[in-house]
């Protein structure tokens, strides 16, 4: 038995077991402070029988290289109280089992890989817009680090402030793409909960838009066979054929494949494993 913890802004979610099919999972525990939420994960494993390894993946930015002395810490977050937090170190002593670390939306792309809707593929993008925006990356068969990990939430987008006076939530950049379409920057400039929003408001029109330009950009800078859109905010399942129009439409025939002029249904989707693909890429991960 493996287990996976899938470490989010807003909550977490513990799992032991090996597959979609061998899987006990916990309920969502809030996130709250560093100690509180790890004493929740660690009651949940001793609560299970022993796992071989715990596969980590959480919000970040964190460190994920093993040769750096803060290793599977989570890092510069905007989160209150959570910067400089030693995560992957205080489960691993607590619970007496080595483990791996990477970013929560890497590690969704690893389990979408093994099991979801990127089987097959090598070469593919998973973006979760929820709390926070963030984007995991395969390449050759590789998840993407390099000199930290993929940060794709904070591409800068193009606003018209005519048109969105909104200038943006995120605490670092404002307008970047987490800035302008989580969960939090909708309820700010809505002034509503996003989910009391009819499908035809136009904010999801803008929604819309402001994913659509930046897949644009991963599409022509990453060229992956897929994209995966995950998160809370992508349970508006009205956003998807709105994001896919206007990705064709800014893309203006200029990536000719059949896969984006044909065929973007299956391109740009859903992930396969829903709510879980988070806590079985931990699985995934902790099982390489």
């Amino acid at each position: 038995m493996f287990g996976g913890i899938e470490a989010g802004g807003t909550e977490f979610v513990c799992a032991v077991g090996t597959n979609p099919q061998n899987i006990v999972v916990s309920d969502p525990m809030s996130t709250t402070t560093p100690a509180e939420t790890f004493q929740k994960v660690i009651a949940f494993f001793r609560q299970h029988p022993p796992v071989k390894k715990i596969g980590i993946g959480s919000f970040g930015p964190v460190d994920i290289h093993r040769d750096s002395p803060t290793f599977g810490y989570i890092t510069t977050t905007p989160k209150p109280g959570w910067a400089n937090t030693d995560f992957a170190g205080v489960i691993s002593r607590e619970l007496g089992v080595a483990v791996e670390f990477d970013t929560d939306v890497n590690t969704a792309a690893l389990g979408e890989h093994k099991w979801g809707a990127a089987v097959g593929l090598d070469d593919f993008l998973y973006l979760t817009i929820g709390t926070g925006v963030g984007g995991g990356v395969m390449v050759n068969g590789r998840l993407v680090h390099g000199l930290i990990h993929p940060e794709l939430g904070h591409i800068l987008l193009p606003r018209d402030p005519l048109k969105d006076p909104f200038e943006g939530n995120c605490p670092f950049h404002k307008d970047c793409l987490e800035g302008l379409t989580t969960g939090p920057a909708l309820q700010k400039r809505w002034k509503v909960s996003p989910k009391t929003l009819p499908i035809d408001h136009p904010a999801w029109e803008l929604e819309a838009e402001y994913i659509a330009i930046a897949l644009v950009s991963f599409a022509c800078t990453l060229s992956p066979k897929r994209i995966i859109l995950g998160g809370g905010v992508m349970r508006q399942i009205q956003l998807f054929p709105m994001i896919r129009r206007r990705f064709q439409e800014l893309l203006n025939g200029y990536l000719q494949h059949p896969a984006i002029l044909r065929d973007v249904d299956h391109y740009i989707v859903p992930p396969a494993l829903g709510d879980h693909a988070g806590v079985l890429g931990a699985i995934a991960l902790a099982q390489q």
